[in-house]
């Protein structure tokens, strides 16, 4: 309990600060004027400028990120790569250098490590100059039931991978898949002997990575 005894004792032990100890704490800390300038006085012009021009266009990867023309997106017979960022380097280099030879797509099912920019350089970093579409696109791994990375889907539409809400999800019989590290051609070859249906349409894709 706090008594008024407590309350008094208190107020007798707080000091009392009088006009004249401001003054005299303000004469002991004072900053000299040329210092007091150039603290509030800020250089703009020496501030760090951000690198805009070594940063990619974000917008391109928020819109699917295609390069060119990608003949994969378009209608007939369309070949798609499914691939995650924390694969191996050597393997990703791999499938897009041959993704872009047999025209077809890559699709990534979401950004790295949640930052867009880290995603961007990094695709960059695999693509370079060449042709290849590289689309970030989480519903088209449910479309195609993936569930591992590499997989390869052959589909007879080509079209741009859409999600599975009102059931439009594709037959199995419109398209047809394969799952390892492996290369495109082998999932190529491999592909048309499961399903004979597809042979034509594999043989397509071959025929520009073995020309």
């Amino acid at each position: 309990m706090i008594t008024d005894e407590d309350l008094a004792r208190v107020r007798r032990e707080t000091p009392t600060v009088t006009e004249d100890d401001i003054r005299r704490i303000q004469r002991q800390h004072s900053v000299p004027a040329a210092q007091a300038g150039s603290v509030t006085t800020p250089r703009i012009d020496a501030l760090p400028k951000p690198l805009t021009d070594a940063m990619p266009n974000l917008g391109d990867v928020a819109q699917g990120y295609a390069r060119g023309t990608a003949p994969a997106l378009g209608s007939g017979p369309g070949l798609f790569v499914f691939v995650s960022l924390a694969m191996p380097e050597p393997t990703l280099a791999r499938l897009v250098d041959q993704a872009a030879r047999a025209k077809a797509a890559i699709l990534i099912r979401g950004f790295a490590n949640g930052s867009l920019r880290e995603t961007v350089a990094r695709i960059q970093k695999f693509v370079g100059k060449r042709e290849v579409a590289v689309l970030i696109d989480p519903q088209a791994f449910d479309r195609y039931a993936v569930k591992r990375v590499p997989t390869f889907v052959l589909a007879r539409d080509g079209s741009r991978p859409a999600g599975c809400a009102g059931g439009t999800c594709p037959p199995p019989t419109d398209f047809v898949s394969a799952t390892g590290d492996v290369s495109l051609d082998y999932a190529l070859d491999k592909l048309r002997r499961a399903a004979p249906r597809f042979e034509s349409d594999a043989g397509m894709f071959l025929a520009r990575l073995r020309p």
